[in-house]
């Protein structure tokens, strides 16, 4: 028989895109089941990839664009125009974690003016519908760069505009809206978020990612801080009586979630946003094994993350879930998932993981599968005398529409591509 296997995993942070797991998670099944039915499904959580993979999947196009990076410098950035004529700005390919060097991580001093840019630029190229990504950020600046990038003012106690990065904020005395773009307002700005990070409380953005993004302890107060005293003057100056303090999703991206709804924007659910169309749980549903994988399984994983999403749709479908990862962390056994496995063969130094993503990845599959194999034999080994049966349980079902093939792979973002005959170097 021929097994039909759905590959849905999300990026795997400054190493892969969700594309390229998904490939490299494919080659790897393909050398254990070379007639295998494989379902590409990368899956965006509004991180890296976001605007590539929904142009691809719209008939969009990318947008380049040189715009103000999260130190300060300008980085080669982009947009995409959707074919529906909307916009998607993908904050981590402006302010993202990878655009910082591990040498330089300052969450209290890096900033998401360029995401303004970008913001203002799509609404310059036409577009009335913009959809910001959040995710893989390195800022923790409340969305304060962005606004300023906007045309809003952030103003010191001596009337001098503030320097860009969460830790001036603590110095923030009059926010002056009166230059603020005003196509903000006939414009719908959505907002693809984790709608489980908050800006301000225990779980605030700065205590939970901070560290992640190069604070230590000391400094993730002084951020948490800095942040309490911003959504007071948001509130202020933009929405009395809105929470911008603790609503869902106000501290996407190191808060830009509550400086973006500050200013019109609507926090969505991300995979409400971006898993639209893509038939997920069907697709899902149709398969024998599901695989997803991304950088880190810890207790994060339940909280919003793809794997944790892929789980409990694959779950409502009846079919068992394994997931790859780079880490795994404390709370990894809590996601819903049948099985997961570290990439990992053995203790690696960071950076030569991250150059040997791909290859650890398309391994780490083949291990996997060879030992789902090994229970499926076991299961269906009669008590007889009769000898060991063929491999699996499952009858052969009607093939799956669109995309998929024998031995091959369609994408369901964008164009599908060969696999690789061996893993990469």
């Amino acid at each position: 028989m021929s097994y039909r296997v759905a590959v849905a995993p999300s990026g795997f942070k400054e190493s892969l895109s969700a594309r390229e797991a998904a490939e490299a998670i494919a080659e790897g099944v393909l050398r254990v089941l070379p007639d295998a039915e494989l379902d590409l499904i990368p899956l965006v959580d509004g991180g890296e990839g976001t605007a590539e993979a929904l142009a691809a999947a719209t008939g969009g196009r990318l947008v380049p664009y040189t715009a103000t990076g999260p130190l300060g410098d300008p980085v080669e950035s982009r947009f995409a125009l959707l074919g529906d004529g909307s916009a998607v700005v993908e904050m981590a390919a402006v302010a993202g974690l990878a655009l910082v060097p591990p040498g330089r991580r300052d969450p209290g001093a890096t900033t998401t003016y360029g995401v303004g840019e970008l913001i203002r630029a799509a609404l310059d190229a036409g577009a009335r519908r913009v959809l910001v990504g959040c995710g893989d950020s390195g800022t923790s600046d409340g969305g304060a760069g962005a606004l300023q990038a906007l045309g809003v003012r952030l103003l010191d106690a001596s009337g001098a505009e503030l320097p860009h990065g969460g830790s001036s904020l603590t110095r923030l005395a009059a926010v002056d809206t009166r230059g603020i773009d005003p196509r903000l307002a006939d414009a719908e700005l959505l907002v693809a978020c984790n709608p489980y990070n908050v800006l301000c409380g225990e779980r605030g953005v700065a205590r939970v990612f901070g560290p992640q993004k190069g604070a230590a302890p000391a400094q993730c107060e002084e951020l948490s801080a800095a942040l309490e005293h911003w959504a007071d003057a948001l509130t202020g100056a933009f929405a009395p009586g809105v929470d911008l303090r603790t609503a869902p999703g106000t501290g996407a991206s190191g808060g830009l979630g509550a400086g973006l709804a500050a200013v019109g924007g609507r926090l969505l659910p991300r995979f409400e946003v971006l898993l639209d169309g893509l038939d997920l749980g069907a697709r899902l549903g149709r398969a024998d094994l599901v695989i997803t994988g991304e950088g880190a399984l810890d207790a994060q994983t339940v909280r919003g993350k793809v794997p944790g999403e892929v789980a409990r749709r694959a779950r409502e479908a009846g079919v068992p879930v394994l997931a790859l990862a780079g880490t795994l962390g404390e709370g990894a056994g809590e996601a819903g998932l049948d099985a997961y496995e570290s990439i990992a063969p053995g203790p690696l130094p960071l950076p030569e993981a991250l150059d040997r993503a791909a290859g650890l990845l398309a391994d780490a599959a083949e291990r996997a599968l060879r030992t789902v194999l090994v229970g499926t034999r076991l299961r269906a080994r009669p008590r007889g005398p009769a000898g060991p049966a063929c491999p699996g349980t499952r009858s052969p079902r009607g093939a799956a529409p669109g995309g998929v093939v024998v031995g091959r792979h369609g994408s369901a973002m964008a164009p599908s591509s060969a696999v690789r005959s061996h893993a990469p170097e």
